[in-house]
This record gives C-alpha cells, sequence and structure tokens, in this order.
C-alpha cells in the first residue's frame, strides 16, 4: 500500500503510542493518594450513597455532578493530535 512519507508501520506505531499514553495516564490517576471519601457532594451538598463511597474510594461528587464533569472534560472533534496525513485529509 501507498504510505507517502509515512513508513508501513506508522498507523500501527500511533495506535501504539496513544494506547500508551492513555494508559499512563489512567495508571497515574489510579496511583493518585485517596483522600477520604466525602458524605455529601462537595458541589450539590447532597448526600453520596453509601454504596458509591465504598465502590469509589476517595469520592467527593454525587453520580449526577461527576457525570457533568465527565462530559465536560470530554474533547470535540476527531482531530488526530499528532496531526497525520490521514486525519488532516478529512
Amino acid at each position: 500500500m501507498a504510505g507517502g512519507w509515512a513508513r508501513d508501520d506508522a498507523v500501527n506505531e500511533q495506535i501504539e503510542i496513544s494506547t500508551a499514553e492513555a494508559i499512563a495516564r489512567a495508571r497515574l490517576r489510579s496511583a493518585a493518594p485517596a483522600r477520604p471519601s466525602a458524605e455529601f457532594c462537595r458541589e450539590c451538598d447532597e448526600p453520596i450513597p453509601e454504596p458509591r463511597r465504598i465502590a469509589m474510594p476517595g469520592v467527593q461528587l454525587c453520580v449526577e455532578c461527576q457525570s457533568g464533569h465527565d462530559r465536560a472534560g470530554r474533547k470535540t472533534g476527531g482531530l488526530n493530535r499528532r496531526a497525520s496525513k490521514d486525519s488532516l485529509l478529512k
């Protein structure tokens, strides 16, 4: 397959790098020192159910507030950060 300036294994290499970066970020987040779980959400002051506090040690937000943070933190668009040739052709 013609790849222009890219090597034949460039796509697989990019996938491996992206996966390794995501794993490193997840490990860094999980290695953070856990603080005690809050009984009440720090944003809306609603009680955090005990099963959530047990399942997620160090939780500070209720499910609804955490969902809002998760949605706000998502990046929009599907462009490759490394600007590969294929992502620029969209």
